[in-house]
Order: C-alpha cells, then sequence, then structure tokens
C-alpha cells in the first residue's frame, strides 16, 4: 500500500490541476459565483457526464447556456422549463421531458430548503443520494428518472455505483483550491465516495485495489475503503488519478 500511495499521490499532482477543468464537466461549476446557481449547475451537468467529453461540454453549454440564458436558480424558480418543448434532445438519451423533471424537482426542494445540501447533511452520502432522488421524484408524481442512479438494490438489480451523483458530491464537498469547490462545508470529505466508471475500476482492479468483477454500489465501497486506509481525510482525491491515469492510458510506473 506505501508504494500505491507515492504512486498515486504522483498521478494526484500530475492532474489536479488548472489545466483538468478546461476538459471537464467541472467547468461549469466554476462559471457561477452564486451557491444555488452552483449547485443546480452541478448536479445538471453531472447527470449528462457520459460519453464523449467535446460532446458533454457542447451539452452543458447548450442546456445551461442557450436554454437556462446562464442563471439557472431564476430559470428553475420562475418555472422558464414550462414553455419547452420535451421532445427536444439536450444530450444523447437526455430529452428536455428528462431537464424539466429535474427542474421541477429542484424548485420543489428549494421552496423547503435553503440548499441541496440539506439532503445530505447528518446521513452517509448514499442516504443523501437516496434522498435527493426520492425528493425529486415526489415532485414529478412520485415516478422516478433513470437518469438519477439508484443506491438501492431494486427489482433484481445491483445498487448502482452512482458515479455522476459522486462525482457532484465530490465537486461540492472537496475544497482543494484547485479543481473542487467545496461549498459545501457540513458534508466533509472524508464521507464521500469514489466516482466509479470504467477508466477508474479498470485501474483499480490493475492496482489490486478491487476484487469484485462488477461496477456497483459494492465496488464502490470496496475501492473507498482501500483508498481511505492511504488518506483517510480525503479518500476521493485518487479519483484525479485514477480516471487520469485510465482515460489518458498513462503509464502505472
Amino acid at each position: 500500500m506505501d508504494k500505491i500511495k507515492q504512486l498515486l499521490d504522483e498521478k494526484v499532482k500530475q492532474y489536479n490541476c488548472k489545466e483538468f477543468i478546461a476538459s471537464d464537466p467541472v467547468q461549469f461549476a466554476h462559471a457561477f459565483s452564486d451557491r444555488k446557481d452552483i449547485e443546480i449547475v452541478s448536479l445538471l451537468a453531472s447527470v449528462i457526464a457520459w460519453g464523449n467529453r467535446k460532446m458533454i461540454i457542447r451539452s452543458g453549454n447548450k442546456m445551461l447556456f442557450d436554454i437556462m440564458g446562464g442563471k439557472p436558480y431564476d430559470f428553475v424558480m420562475r418555472r422558464e422549463w414550462e414553455s419547452l418543448d420535451p421532445a427536444l434532445n439536450i444530450h444523447r438519451t437526455f430529452f428536455v421531458r428528462d431537464f424539466i423533471y429535474l427542474c421541477r424537482g429542484l424548485q420543489k426542494i428549494y421552496q423547503c430548503n435553503n440548499s441541496i445540501e440539506s439532503l445530505f447533511v447528518d446521513k452517509d452520502v448514499w442516504s443523501g443520494i437516496e434522498s435527493l432522488r426520492n425528493e425529486l421524484s415526489a415532485a414529478n408524481d412520485n415516478t422516478a428518472t433513470r437518469h438519477i442512479s439508484n443506491p438501492v438494490a431494486a427489482s433484481g438489480r445491483p445498487a448502482s455505483a452512482c458515479k455522476r451523483l459522486h462525482m457532484m458530491l465530490r465537486w461540492l464537498c472537496r475544497n482543494d483550491g484547485i479543481v473542487d469547490l467545496g461549498i459545501w462545508k457540513e458534508v466533509s470529505p472524508s464521507q464521500l465516495m469514489i466516482p466509479l466508471d470504467v477508466h477508474v475500476a479498470r485501474i483499480g482492479r490493475m492496482l489490486g485495489l478491487i476484487e469484485r468483477k462488477h461496477n456497483d454500489r459494492r465496488t464502490v465501497e470496496e475501492l473507498t475503503a482501500k483508498l481511505r486506509i492511504i488518506s483517510p481525510d480525503d479518500p476521493v482525491k485518487y479519483d484525479f488519478a485514477l480516471f487520469g491515469v485510465g482515460v489518458e492510458n498513462d503509464s502505472l510506473q
């Protein structure tokens, strides 16, 4: 583990840098200064963060600036989403109808809470994700959306790794002064779980940090537990190392 820690610490320094922002959807959170704008943008940008990163950035600009006019909180609370055509596409399988679902849910959340963070306080992050999912569902006639992953096993399916939501939490809770913004203060970085995608999982297995074959919640917990051994206070900083090495096909030497 000492050798793995040394390697990962070196890779964190390499990839946790300002240059990372320009090619990553975290750039959208950096484009705003108001807390509520940042929260909304972080959720929406993370939800569409799958596939080609250039396409994600294009879709994010379309959603946050072309559609929302660069004023996400005002757009949500003024119900400007009601006039949109639900059939229009935003990103791959994410359509305006899915966007409206999230906007409706966010409006309801802010009517009852000053911050989305309230849903994550005094509970583990999995329970916080479940609370967020339930609040969005309640605002939409108790219907679920496939674009918000389920952290609980259901209908014979394993509990999701919730990669994109854990990435959102990394942005909002970690304050490294470089990439992550850390505007939430009541959820500690030590509580966070690693955002597990195919790149992180592949490198995690190459390093012997993952034994499970499937990429689900249990695998997230397995990998995060190993990372907590070498960094108890901030295990998910190694997302930069594992993702960076994986997506760039970097050397593990």
